[in-house]
């Protein structure tokens, strides 16, 4: 597959995961948001096994891991997936699809400073890139008595569990299976919304059947299609280049909601998009500029 067709898959799959957003805010006119998740992530699960069952004869991809250590790794990931993903649903309620998705985005930024933590390098480009975030972050939320919305609040709250979970899944990408992972953490992440579903909110088949078509779209597009198109697509694009293009679901979740919903951004609040996306690109920018390095050191020491 060429380097085009599998930046068109990328770029297709940031353009799915954009436009949940807007699936995600029309659903949960009909049912809540935990029913929402817990159905979306079951529907997610199921799609994940037909994956499963084509690679179950074959070699293990992770030499030497297991299926424990794939659901012991999955049921930790799906605890935050949980949380991350509760907080991004009831967010949707009190803010825009476009504003939710810039600001959840900023894991992009937040998890090579979280990796402070880990001992990771944080170059000067990352620490000038989260400045630029967080002007942007500013002008997009903070109103003029210097409060933030509620559901901002709650998208960016739930940002830092995204950047935690995306570390989760570095630590493990390379230790478990990550088909078995991804399988497991929907499970637990489905169990645990269906779960509390039961106890807030009320379920009836009337709003499950006004929420069909957002659920699923959540479900079977944006977990099942979605994370396949970014398992291909990242097999012939380096990481970079992919975060890069992934990234551009914040662009499509803004002209989404522009054009389903209605959803409208003062000037203010579009230049705080502008530089929370160019916080965004800058970060992977750089990070493509470290890889392009690595690459000719080790192609350099081959040839020597």
């Amino acid at each position: 597959m060429s380097a085009l067709k599998s930046n068109l898959l990328l770029l297709l799959a940031a353009a799915i995961w954009g436009l949940a957003f807007v699936a995600q805010r029309v659903g949960m006119e009909h049912i809540g948001p935990f029913a929402f998740n817990g159905i979306r992530f079951a529907l997610g699960s199921l799609s994940l096994l037909p994956l499963i069952l084509h690679y179950r004869h074959k070699p293990q991809r992770v030499p030497g891991s297991g299926s424990k250590e794939a659901v012991r790794a999955g049921i930790l990931a799906g605890l935050i997936l949980f949380a991350g993903a509760s907080l991004q649903q009831i967010g949707l309620i009190y803010t825009t699809a476009g504003k939710a998705a810039f600001i959840t985005c900023l894991y992009i930024v937040l998890v090579p400073i979280l990796g402070i933590f880990l001992k990771h390098y944080v170059s000067i480009t990352t620490w000038l890139s989260s400045m630029l975030a967080l002007a942007g972050l500013y002008l997009l939320c903070v109103k003029e008595n210097f409060s933030i919305s509620y559901g901002d609040l709650l998208e960016l709250v739930g940002a830092l569990f995204w950047s935690v979970h995306i570390l989760l899944i570095d630590h493990y990408a390379n230790r478990v299976d990550v088909l078995k992972l991804s399988l497991f953490q929907f499970i637990t992440c489905g169990l645990l919304s269906l779960g509390t579903a039961f106890c807030l909110e009320t379920i009836t088949s009337e709003g499950l059947t006004g929420a069909l078509l957002p659920i699923l779209y959540g479900g079977i597009f944006s977990v099942g299609i979605a994370y396949t198109l970014q398992v291909v697509g990242q097999k012939y694009s380096p990481p970079s280049h992919a975060a890069i293009i992934l990234s551009m679901e914040t662009v499509f979740a803004t002209i989404g909601g522009f054009l389903l919903l209605n959803e409208r951004l003062g000037f203010k609040e579009l230049i705080g998009c502008a530089l929370m996306l160019a916080g965004m690109l800058l970060t992977q920018l750089q990070s493509m500029r470290s890889s392009t390095a690595v690459a000719a050191e080790e192609a350099d020491g081959q040839a020597g």
